[in-house]
């Protein structure tokens, strides 16, 4: 809530700040393209990132288990122990996340509902605001458990949380703050309120989803985020560190927490554009991608080699020459002239 208050996000952002958001504009523009790309690329993606992401959320929050039982787990087997009901909870949170079912505006309420679904499997441990003070602590690499925040009082928990709220639907439609500062405030604040008893960090980052989502940067349907942030936790705690000093008189920097949550995408997107162009260039891909492509095209319509090119890629203009002239002689597609600029129709 500190974060929305004294329109502390209308404050000019660090050049660095800008410039991680610059580079994020590039790829999101490019983020249709690809998604153009065979299915079959794509849902490799997709099902390989909800099993890491899954896993990785909640081993940082040391929750384990052998690895026949995740696969056991997301294949729908019923948990049998604490640990599988923490990770059938999220696995089963997350799946609704990527389908839209859990979506903006977010309310106290919806956040509460999610954090239940979470527990689903230990009924009775979810969904209600934490009845007592909390602290953020840390289990450093030499074995030491140290205190890195400490949250706001119980009391005053349900209060925050309807503040915090209010504070993201005031700014999230408008045009005055970008939608992804306004994403990364919002969670920096939920972590500093931490309004639950347990279950603070899996539930940001579902959040942090959901307001990627809304925000129209989906890479982390097709990219684990949370094994980003596993793989990068040193930098995670210590730039959550540096934004919550001072959190609560509202005098905090929000730049190491922006600068942290943007590179996590970027580093995403950057894997997503490598990862579909490897699978992109398996045998048969890039001809699949051109089928799927002109799949999507009307009866009648027209287009351009060179708009064909813009839809796939990965995918070189001699393939795409190459793919027009097979569906030509199937009578699936006509040319309409000669030369670079001739155009294309769909029988």
């Amino acid at each position: 809530m500190h974060s929305f208050r004294n329109q502390r996000l209308f404050e000019p952002v660090d050049i660095s700040v800008a410039n991680l958001m610059a580079a994020l504009g590039r790829y999101q523009g490019r983020q249709e393209l690809f998604r153009h790309q065979a299915p079959q690329v794509l849902d490799v993606l997709r099902r390989t990132a909800i099993v890491e992401s899954t896993e990785a959320s909640n081993r940082i929050e040391g929750i384990v288990v052998p690895p026949h039982r995740l696969e056991a787990l997301m294949s729908q087997e019923a948990p049998q122990t604490r640990s599988e009901s923490e990770i059938a909870g999220y696995r089963d949170v997350l799946a609704r996340v990527h389908t839209g079912q859990i979506a903006m505006p977010l309310t106290p309420e919806s956040i509460r509902a999610l954090h239940a679904e979470l527990y689903a499997f230990l009924p009775g441990e979810g969904g209600e605001w934490k009845d007592h003070d909390n602290v953020i602590r840390q289990r450093l690499p030499d074995g030491r458990d140290v205190v890195r925040f400490v949250p706001l009082p119980a009391v005053e928990t349900p209060q925050a949380m309807a503040e915090l709220c209010a504070g993201l639907t005031e700014l999230w439609n408008g045009e005055a703050v970008d939608q992804l500062l306004v994403a990364n405030a919002f969670v920096l604040d939920f972590l500093c309120i931490h309004p639950f008893r347990d279950g603070n960090g899996r539930v940001g980052r579902l959040l942090t989803l959901v307001l990627l989502y809304a925000a129209g940067y989906e890479v982390g349907r097709y990219i684990s985020l949370e094994r980003i942030i596993e793989h990068t936790k040193e930098t995670y705690y210590e730039a959550l560190w540096r934004s919550s000093q001072r959190w609560e008189t509202g005098k905090h920097d929000l730049t190491p927490w922006h600068q942290y949550s943007l590179s996590v995408l970027i580093y995403a997107y950057r894997e997503f554009e490598a990862r579909v162009g490897e699978l992109a260039s398996a045998p048969g891909a890039k001809r699949e991608a051109v089928l799927q492509v002109f799949g999507t095209l009307k009866a009648g319509q027209t287009f351009s080699i060179a708009e064909m090119e813009r839809l796939c890629p990965t995918v070189s203009r001699a393939t795409v020459r190459r793919v027009l002239e097979e569906l030509r002689e199937q009578r699936a597609v006509e040319c309409l002239g000669t030369g670079r600029a001739a155009q294309w129709r769909k029988c």
